[in-house]
């Protein structure tokens, strides 16, 4: 099968590039404003490349005048740009793969939904940690005590530059602020294992971090999302730039493994036809555009994650554009 992608300069493409010659199929066309893209010639040195969104469309659409096809394009642009380049390929009659966030909120999913009804195509999200075996075996758990009251403790800290508060990243109009852009695929697990959202609260928030709680079905959850370095925890400082912990009853479930290769397990499934579409979606951008829109408030002691507690941050909101 023939694929197009675009955003091909982006940190993310190059994952599924491998993941489309990992799956034998071909890498035929591909976009980015940016023309630092020589990657694309360990994949395919045919691929047509173009720095001009016009320019791509035309030549998609003269492809399929001629009867060679397109079949899925591939959307790992900008966040703010993800819903205009997954409605062009559905109209393209592509079936569409785009990176999460998949959108902003749930009016535009719905829109999706809508542009999926009259294209006859479907748009499939890369939700990688529904692949993670670790993060099976943390469900089955949960589905074999059978128990409504877990604890559940939720760390994320990946190390940023300067550059990421600079680029479109640091703008949480384009990338719609920390929550979305590193967080939404620890929420969707969150869902997938615990169940439905019940409450949620905001603790903290500012460009580089964010802080709150979630009530699940299953688990209350504390949860701490961080890009500045000086948040790692003293024993991984210095040593290493990310740090992940998921700990469930005080026991920790380690899914740093392996996490680069999940692109391609991905992959695997939507060619399958088992890829996660707008419903499995649905939930975890419902709660990010929640927690996007909630104001900071005080915490019971109970709900605050320690690393708020060890960096003595209190209620704040001070985050650039919401």
């Amino acid at each position: 099968m023939n694929f197009a992608l675009i955003g091909a300069a982006g940190y993310i493409a190059p994952r599924h590039m491998q993941a489309i010659q990992a799956t034998g199929h071909q890498l035929v066309a591909a976009y980015d404003i940016n023309d630092s893209v020589g990657v694309i010639d360990s994949i395919s040195t045919d691929c047509a490349f173009f720095t001009e969104f016009e320019r791509f469309l035309e030549h998609a659409w003269r492809r399929k005048r001629q009867g060679h096809s397109l079949d899925y394009l591939v959307v790992c642009s900008p966040n703010h740009l993800h819903s205009a380049h997954v409605t062009a390929g559905l109209y393209l009659g592509c079936d569409v793969i785009c990176e999460k966030p998949l959108v902003a909120s749930v009016e535009q999913l719905d829109e999706l939904r809508r542009v999926e009804a009259e294209s006859g195509r479907r748009v499939y999200s890369i939700m990688q940690l529904r692949h993670h075996p670790v993060i099976h075996e943390l469900r089955d758990r949960v589905e074999r005590a059978g128990r409504d009251n877990h604890e559940v403790e939720l760390t994320y800290i990946t190390s940023r530059g300067p550059w990421y508060l600079e680029s479109w990243k640091g703008d949480p109009r384009r990338s719609f602020g920390v929550v979305a852009d590193i967080g939404i695929h620890f929420f969707d697990m969150l869902q997938m294992v615990f169940g439905e959202l019940q409450q949620l609260s905001l603790h903290y928030r500012d460009d580089h971090k964010a802080s709150g709680y979630l009530e699940y079905r299953r688990a209350r959850v504390r949860w701490f999302l961080s890009i500045d370095a000086d948040d790692l925890p003293a024993e991984v400082r210095g040593r290493q730039p990310t740090y992940r912990s998921v700990t469930c009853d005080g026991e920790a479930f380690e899914f740093s493994a392996g996490f680069t290769d999940l692109h391609t397990v991905s992959y695997r499934e939507i060619l399958a036809g088992r890829g996660f579409g707008i419903e499995t979606v649905r939930p975890c951008l419902a709660a990010v555009q929640a927690i996007r829109e909630a104001q900071p408030e005080p915490a019971p002691d109970a709900q605050l994650h320690p690393r708020l507690r060890t960096l003595g941050l209190a209620p704040y909101d001070g985050a650039v554009g919401g």
